[in-house]
């Protein structure tokens, strides 16, 4: 096994840049136009990690300075280029899918949990729905709501940590479907009849920006992107533990608002033309190593043990019914599958991964998965507690 951090981050690299030499190839970009290339960027580290090649720690310094970090900063250069009132005017589809995704979460898990309570273990006791509880904590709105949740009904590190393994086995299956939705946009729209104006507007509107200002990147550009970038994520973490924290706010919580926060504000500003010089693509440089680490995190051997096989049943009914009722609903309205992607994911995944399934549609969409995701973070903690009190109300209900 590789342990060396630095060395580590040079194999995600290498398998990163692979990745994109097989797609300048005309075999690759055709395996890529049915795959994106982000589900090989996310399954290939799962790979080498459930082999023992790379670490599966969640807790792997190179793995937590990725999140901390470059997150943030990548959220600072995706962000910068946004045109906030194109994407407000995104219209009521959006915001019908990304609602439809939270209350699917909220009624999926307790039904799912009444269906299938009987293969939870006896001895497990409260703690099968105080687990799951949990899980739609981190389901609505990302980690952070999920710790806050979990320590809200009185869940144990030890359930914590069974949760989180499933919750990484479900989810991230979810996302990889989510990401092959992308390459394959166009024709699943056409089939519903969806209304695809709003998005194209936001695309073109973004391309002759892009063209605008378009320059031949320099290295004071560089400088100056890297410089803001971390300059605002440090800022934003040296801020954040001296702000009220509470059930709804994180610490981390703090730093995605704040740093998304400066970055619309440097959007109005000049600093918004450093996308000629490829802002959004140095983002998407650490969004792409994310990527990587989260599928090197996917420890799928654990979830199959005996014992943990009822709740991860449970838990792929309840992403089973959240994805019916999610298509459903975009049927009945004639959605885009862009809306119904990023709406689940802001919601799933929450900033972490929301951004990353925007940009596999298009780069420019990047911030819209980002809005979305600060917003879950917002609703999901009062969606997520009343989750858990029908999870309560369920475990109460004798089986016959």
């Amino acid at each position: 096994m590789i342990q060396e951090p630095m060395a580590v981050l040079a194999v995600l690299l290498g398998v990163l840049a692979l990745l994109f030499s097989v797609n300048a190839t005309d075999l690759g970009s055709r395996i890529f136009k049915i795959f994106p290339l982000l589900v090989f960027a996310y399954f290939v580290p799962t790979t080498l990690s459930n082999l023992g090649v790379i670490p599966v720690d969640h807790d792997f310094e190179l793995y937590v300075f990725v999140k901390s970090w470059l997150l943030p900063a990548s959220l600072v250069l995706l962000v910068l280029s946004v045109d906030v009132p194109a994407i407000l005017g995104l219209g009521r589809s959006a915001v019908a899918m990304f609602l439809a995704a939270t209350v699917s979460i909220v009624i999926g898990g307790p039904l799912a949990f009444l269906l299938l309570k009987g293969l939870v273990p006896v001895e497990m006791g409260d703690q099968a729905w105080k687990g799951l509880a949990a899980l739609c904590g981190s389901w609505i709105g990302g980690g952070a709501n999920f710790t806050a949740i979990g320590e809200s009904v009185g869940a144990t590190d030890s359930t914590l940590s069974l949760m989180v393994v499933i919750d990484v086995a479900i989810a991230n299956i979810w996302m990889a479907f989510l990401l092959a939705f992308a390459g394959r946009e166009k024709a699943m729209d056409a089939r519903m009849g969806a209304d695809r104006t709003a998005i194209d507007r936001v695309r073109k509107k973004v391309e002759s920006f892009q063209a605008e200002v378009d320059r031949p990147t320099n290295l004071p550009d560089l400088l100056t992107m890297l410089g803001l970038a971390f300059g605002v994520t440090a800022v934003a973490k040296w801020s954040a533990p001296y702000l009220p924290e509470s059930e709804i706010v994180s610490e981390f919580t703090w730093v995605v608002i704040i740093v998304t926060s400066v970055a619309m504000l440097f959007s109005f500003t000049r600093l918004r033309r450093l996308e000629g010089a490829g802002a959004s693509k140095l983002g998407s440089v650490f969004l792409y190593l994310l990527v990587a680490t989260i599928g090197a995190k996917a420890e799928f051997s654990k979830v199959m043990e005996p014992e943990n096989v009822g709740l991860l049943t449970i838990g792929a009914l309840w992403m089973c019914f959240h994805i019916l009722i999610l298509m459903g609903v975009r049927r009945l309205i004639r959605a885009p599958i862009f809306f119904a992607a990023v709406g689940s994911q802001a919601n799933v995944g929450g900033a972490a991964s929301a951004p990353i399934v925007a940009s596999a549609f298009h780069p420019a969409l990047a911030p819209v998965g980002v809005l979305l995701a600060v917003a879950g973070y917002v609703l999901g903690i009062y969606a997520a507690l009343l989750c858990a009190s029908l999870l309560s109300w369920v475990n109460t209900i004798s089986i016959t």
